[in-house]
């Protein structure tokens, strides 16, 4: 039974907050290594997207043109507020769908309680704003799974369908294509400081709870054939994984990133993640830049729910850089 006691803010009970929490990049690459390619016997379908290039989502193909798209995310409290939490975290799990032009149909919860220290109410306020924003995105929630956890975490797995041959990949980027940015940056120094004093950015909460789901159908209807989401290995991260897979370069015009307000100044206040030099370091050895190490940290930021990081240009969101040729650099910021 959990504690009449009114319990301390939701995200001091978290020891990272968000994506910022994920396992680095550089060494979840070593675990996973002797993983990709592993022999099937008589695969029941074909799969088309697996491990290779550490994409969003699988994606196998199945009978009448279709792929089944297959995702699962989690992660600890990035707000105080559940039901923002459980909106965060549904609309970050659903993102991995669109990152690769599917459409969710069905999620189903990941929760992780810890049973006698929050009250189960609170637990039932993460799931409704998990089911509200699901429902938004006209995606079942059917279910799921609970444990009894020391650190309260949630999440979902999520199934969609997409047109095999009109998948978003991460490994489809050609030289000579702009990168469009669909949401702007900032979001982890935000959610830092929030986890720290408490200070709410309701810009920051707004975003994250934004689907992508219009960005993905403007993608898909522009032709666009290479896109992944910005989550927690930060724009740098994900354009690095994006350019590596694709065999190019990219360059990255650090004036026209846009940022959410505030999120220089809690930089700036120190508000940086773990997370966040984590992704720098791990980039850094592919990385030429002309920028100063802040510079870099907001663009390396772990961000939960970003946006669409696109190899083409999509309706509103800003041109940030290209694709070029493959160069010394994987790469390179001005």
């Amino acid at each position: 039974m959990a504690s009449d006691q009114t319990p301390a803010r939701l995200t001091s009970y978290a020891h990272g907050g968000g994506c910022a929490c994920k396992i680095p990049p550089g060494a979840l690459e070593s675990v996973v290594a002797g993983l990709v390619g592993a022999p099937v016997r008589d695969p029941a379908a074909e799969l088309i997207v697996g491990l290779d290039d550490g994409d969003d989502a699988a994606a196998v193909r199945i009978a009448a043109g279709q792929a089944v798209i297959s995702t699962a995310d989690f992660f600890t409290p990035v707000v105080d507020d559940p039901y923002d939490w459980g909106r965060i975290a549904a609309a970050n799990a659903l993102s991995d769908v669109y990152a690769m032009g599917g459409t969710p149909i069905v999620a189903i919860n990941l929760l992780c309680w810890p049973m006698d220290v929050l009250p189960y109410e609170m637990a039932g306020e993460v799931l409704r704003g998990a089911q509200d924003v699901a429902g938004s995105a006209g995606c079942h929630v059917a279910g799921g799974h609970s444990v009894d956890d020391p650190e309260p975490k949630y999440g979902m797995a999520v199934t969609g369908i997409a047109d095999p041959d009109r998948l978003l990949r991460n490994d489809a980027g050609r030289a000579g294509v702009p990168l469009s940015l669909t949401k702007p940056l900032g979001i982890g120094v935000l959610n830092s400081r929030h986890k720290n004093t408490g200070a709410v950015s309701e810009e920051a909460i707004a975003t994250m709870t934004r689907l992508n789901d219009v960005a993905a159908r403007d993608a898909l209807a522009a032709g666009i054939v290479c896109a992944t989401d910005v989550t927690g290995f930060g724009l740098l991260g994900h354009l690095f994984k994006m350019a590596r897979a694709s065999g190019v370069s990219a360059v990255i015009d650090s004036t026209a990133v846009p940022y959410l307000d505030g999120a220089r100044q809690a930089l700036a206040d120190g508000f940086v993640s773990g997370g966040t030099r984590r992704n720098l370091d791990w980039v850094r050895p592919h990385l030429a830049s002309d920028a100063g190490e802040d510079e870099l940290l907001l663009l390396a930021d772990a961000q939960t729910s970003g946006g669409l990081l696109v190899a083409g240009e999509v309706p509103g969101a800003p041109v940030i850089g290209e694709l070029v040729p493959a160069a010394g650099a994987t790469v390179t910021v001005r």
